[in-house]
């Protein structure tokens, strides 16, 4: 059973707390480039999955065994956690890892920015979840102000048309695991869910990356291991537990449009870890995109469903 205090109404993923849980979670979201950039320089992507997951997945097999946490009940949930692993795990990152090996970072950001849009499509008839003007209306912002900003660095970098398509499955990917998610009749522990996620997107990439890249080929440096490490704990462990919670407590929706925040977030890293220049129009992009989450957490909307004890 989860705590009184993650189950209060001042703790749901549209209330302040909340709101904050959600800029936490995109801000590690897109602190996430800095290593994935030092891992992908050793050209075996998959393999790099597949270690990754398979290393957070027995961690946090660990902490389930540890607390006593419960298993999923049915066959069909344990299926679904595992669709949601290969949709948001392999394919997603695999996707996204194979094709950064050419794409431009800003292109790749302006792709991965359209899942708040293509969600907000999808979830009036598979979520029930409204898709009112206001919304809309943020979305479209939110989304504009992303191109704004990523404009002047989507045109000089090399964009091929495999590649962005590529990317843009793995968008697709993405989606359908947080419908996969939402859709969920019970509701299951997010440790073990995120066990059972994990493993089974490294038990996905393992041949996939024997077939596409051969035998590992990686050398422990300083550099992977650190950069490994941080991939492992912070974010499959740390921001998808996250993600779980605030898909949980709030509409898919409304917490996905705060994804719009990731390339400005990016960029910010880029300039302070980097050395990245910080263009004039990164300003007005940031406040199309402020402008855009406010009016989607805004949006009209019925009275809240209450929140299930996990």
């Amino acid at each position: 059973m989860s705590s009184p205090s993650m189950t209060s109404p001042a703790l749901r993923a549209h209330g302040r707390a909340g709101t904050a849980l959600a800029l936490l979670y995109v801000f590690l979201w897109a602190s996430a480039f800095v290593p994935s950039r030092v891992v992908s320089r050793l050209g075996q992507p998959l393999w790099i999955l597949t270690l990754r997951f398979a290393i957070a997945s027995a961690l946090m097999a660990v902490v389930v065994a540890a607390l006593g946490r419960p298993w999923p009940r049915t066959p069909a949930a344990w299926i679904q956690i595992a669709g949601y692993g290969l949709l948001a795990n392999a394919t997603y990152l695999g996707c996204t890892y194979e094709a950064l090996r050419h794409l431009s970072s800003g292109m790749g950001a302006i792709i991965a920015s359209t899942n708040p849009l293509l969600l907000a499509l999808v979830a009036p008839a598979l979520l029930d979840e409204p898709l009112t003007l206001r919304k809309v209306a943020g979305l479209l912002l939110g989304f504009g102000g992303v191109l704004i900003a990523m404009s002047a660095r989507a045109g000089t970098q090399a964009a091929r048309p495999g590649d962005v398509l590529l990317a843009f499955l793995g968008v697709i990917a993405l989606v359908g695991s947080t419908l996969v998610f939402k859709r969920l009749r019970t509701h299951e522990d997010l440790l073990a869910a995120n066990t059972i996620q994990l493993g089974t997107a490294s038990v996905a990439l393992l041949p996939l990356a024997g077939l596409a890249e051969g035998a590992p080929r990686l050398v422990p440096t300083a550099e992977l291991t650190l950069s490994l490490a941080y991939l492992v704990v912070v974010m499959s462990l740390g921001a998808s537990f996250l993600w779980f919670w605030l898909l949980r407590h709030g509409e898919a929706s409304r917490v996905s449009a705060f994804y719009f925040l990731t390339p400005i977030f990016g960029l910010a890293l880029g300039a302070l870890l980097l050395g990245e220049p910080v263009r004039p129009l990164d300003g007005l992009g940031l406040a199309a995109v402020a402008a855009g989450i406010v009016l989607v957490q805004t949006a009209a909307r019925g009275a809240p469903a209450p929140v299930q004890e996990t």
